[in-house]
């Protein structure tokens, strides 16, 4: 189990994961012998409590409700050894929302096919208040007033079902072939609205109901110097409601009604890549793709649709991607290895240009064109390693990567065609001794492109230009990375990491606007000991710390420019433990904490103060506890406790409400108290 992580796990698969953390190695080993030549099936069966309502803490699972909840888990494994035929099932969480359930029969080296299926719900975390009806329908009716509303529980569920088969065919050839289909339902925040002066917001939820399926079909190749893998690989998506209708609301949105839905879509993927053995030390690999995606679904109709005449039926969107990849290799001296890599990419939108919106005014950001995204990609990476005396490994790298974009010059931000960056590295790598190794890197980034070009507005006049993506702005980053493996006794293993990052930006326009400078530190330490053979433990922690110092202006000019310090920072610890008093009876403890900080500190730098927005914090702290009580050799009962806690003081939706009166609200601190028992049993 990654402890790093804050979610619910099914409870069987907890006991499981701190095992494979804790387990020594020739226990491990043993367990894996025995496997391969007896295979254990298992069934497991309880009940499990929840004291309290928890909405972050079963957002995933289906238990953010106070009550009882099935627990059901199954893991069987038949093997005849006669003909090397395998039949596995294996059911996960089966008694609650998020259940997966997968069997598989497969003779080894000769077929297989396998049947799955999972259930994965999404439960919002906040509580919705509204007095809008028809939600999880195409059809809302929205009050014109604002009215109080009464508690509503957002929330999706997808269902997906995969079938997959494989068949060793002879000459060294093999096929798979593989479906899946996923039906998601439920509903989602959204709004309809309007901004500037008159900036108004209705609450209108977007009811989901969709399909998605993927199919997917390769042939491969294996030969002593020759493997290939080619096929195809498709996905379609079917959006069952096309718009969203409103009945009601306030009158400065009534034009906006009805209002369009994700619409169909599907795409088309060709694909082959494969790899040649020139000789035992150089090695050459390749991938070329064609992908075609098109999304031609019917344009909704309605009184209200400002469509303007000769845009045909629908989009006739249409991207073509293309992918050209390879690379190569190679250890020409048993000191020296070898290595390059080439990439290119073309994403060709060929959807029409076409008016859609006559509504575009001479000082608008937008002329009423759909604005196709083409972007090409091309990047490459030259690397070399040489051994060197005293155990030392130096490394060095070249890295590029080129991107050519599209865009219109009726635009809100500025933008740049192109934008290219180069990074230098180097690593050395030290194997002090036995038990401690080390590695110190250094890498030097430098991102640059074309000049940025100036917006204009729909008459042709020059917009503000004030704005431009942090992502195309002139970049240099350092960066350093320490790591050192310790393991000072067979019991006890260490591994420190520590990470910084500095960036500086270029001034972009006479104010000095955008970004400024960033910093980035990571730093962590894993410790793991082996008390005994029936006693393990492990503990870790880490703190990252990310910095944005940028400025930005309210016109084009020195009259009011404002700055902020952007910062997220995050300390993360944990504990565990396992272990086995007696022949009979198995424990264990896992407890982590985070506590994520994200700071804005907005001030001005020329004209009226301004106050910054106030910082958001979330703390998250769990405790799962478990033990294993073997009433006989293959039975046995297994109890779990479990301590969440979330905290935060987050503010973005405690002020904001909707005009027609909808409030979305939380608990600020959670706490959840879960204590589960189950049966289990084993045979083989």
């Amino acid at each position: 189990m990654n402890s790093r992580t804050h979610s619910v796990f099914p409870l069987t698969a907890t006991a499981a994961a701190l095992l494979a953390a804790f387990g020594s190695a020739g226990a491990a080993e043993d367990d894996e012998i025995t496997q391969l030549t007896k295979p254990e099936s298992t069934v497991s069966v309880g009940a499990g409590y929840v004291d309290s309502d928890g909405a972050r803490f079963g957002q995933y699972t289906g238990m953010h409700k106070s009550g009882g909840y099935g627990l059901f888990d199954v893991d069987i494994l038949k093997r005849d050894e006669a003909t090397g035929t395998w039949f596995k099932l294996n059911g996960r969480n089966l008694g609650l929302d998020n259940r997966e359930l997968k069997l598989e029969h497969n003779r080894q080296g000769d077929w297989g096919y396998s049947i799955d299926f999972s259930q994965t719900p999404r439960y919002e975390p906040y509580t919705v208040n509204t007095a809008v009806t028809g939600i999880g329908s195409a059809n809302l009716t929205i009050p014109a007033v604002s009215t109080a509303g009464t508690p509503t529980q957002l929330q999706t569920k997808r269902e997906a079902i995969g079938f997959g088969f494989s068949k060793v065919l002879p000459g060294n050839w093999d096929v798979q072939v593989r479906f899946r289909n996923e039906e998601k339902d439920g509903e989602r925040l959204f709004a309809r609205g309007t901004t500037g002066g008159t900036g108004r917001f209705e609450f209108t939820p977007e009811p989901i109901h969709s399909t998605t399926r993927q199919y997917e079909a390769t042939v491969g190749y294996t030969g002593e110097r020759l493997q290939l893998s080619g096929g195809y690989y498709g996905t379609t998506y079917d959006n069952k409601n096309t718009a969203l209708n409103f009945t009601g609301g306030h009158a400065d949105l009534a034009t906006f009604n009805p209002i369009a839905l994700p619409p169909d879509n599907q795409s088309h993927q060709l694909h082959l890549s494969g790899g040649y053995n020139f000789t035992t030390t150089t090695r050459s690999t390749f991938k070329v793709a064609y992908t075609k995606a098109t999304q031609n679904d019917a344009f909704i109709t309605g009184a209200n649709v400002p469509l303007a005449p000769g845009i045909g039926a629908n989009l006739a969107g249409r991207v073509d991607t293309t992918l050209v990849q390879a690379g190569i290799t190679a250890r020409p001296m048993p000191k020296l290895s070898l290595l390059a890599n080439l990439r290119y990419e073309d994403r060709d939108d060929r959807t029409p240009v076409r008016l859609y919106n006559t509504l575009a005014t001479g000082t608008s950001t937008f002329n009423g064109e759909n604005e196709p995204r083409s972007i090409k990609k091309t990047s490459g990476k030259l690397e070399a390693s040489y051994a060197l005396p005293m155990n030392f490994r130096l490394t060095g790298g070249l890295d590029y990567e080129e991107k050519d974009r599209s865009a219109s010059p009726v635009r809100i931000v500025s933008h740049r065609d192109k934008t290219d960056e180069t990074s230098y590295r180097v690593e050395l790598r030290h194997t002090m001794s036995e038990t401690v190794t080390g590695a110190l890197a250094y890498v030097h980034s430098d991102r640059g492109g074309s000049d940025f070009l100036t917006t204009v507005l729909n008459n042709g006049t020059a917009g503000s230009n004030l704005i431009a993506p942090i992502h195309l702005a002139d970049r240099k980053r350092d960066k350093v990375r320490l790591s050192v493996n310790w393991t000072p006794t067979e019991q006890l293993g260490l591994q420190f990491m520590l990470e910084e990052a500095q960036d500086k930006y270029s001034p972009r326009n006479g104010l000095d606007l955008g970004p400024q400078k960033g910093k980035a530190q990571n730093y962590s330490v894993d410790a793991s000991y082996t008390f005994s053979e029936k006693w393990q433990a492990m503990a870790w922690a880490s703190h990252n710390d990310n910095r944005m110092d940028q400025t930005s202006a309210v016109s084009a000019s020195a009259a009011q420019i404002w700055a902020a310090a952007l910062r997220n920072r995050g300390d993360a610890f944990g504990l565990g433990v396992q272990g086995k008093p007696n022949s009979r009876l198995e424990i264990g403890a896992d407890l982590s904490h985070s506590n994520i900080t994200d700071e804005y500190r907005q001030e001005a730098v020329t004209g009226t103060a301004r106050t910054s927005l106030p910082e958001v914090s979330t703390k998250l702290t769990s405790l799962k506890l478990f033990g294993k009580y073997a009433l006989q050799k293959n039975a046995g009962l297994r109890l779990d406790y479990i301590y969440d806690r979330f905290n935060t003081n987050d503010w973005t939706w405690t002020t904001w409400t909707y005009i027609d009166g909808t409030t979305l609200t939380q608990s600020p601190t959670q706490t959840v108290n879960f204590l589960g028992i189950s049966y289990y049993y084993k045979w083989q």
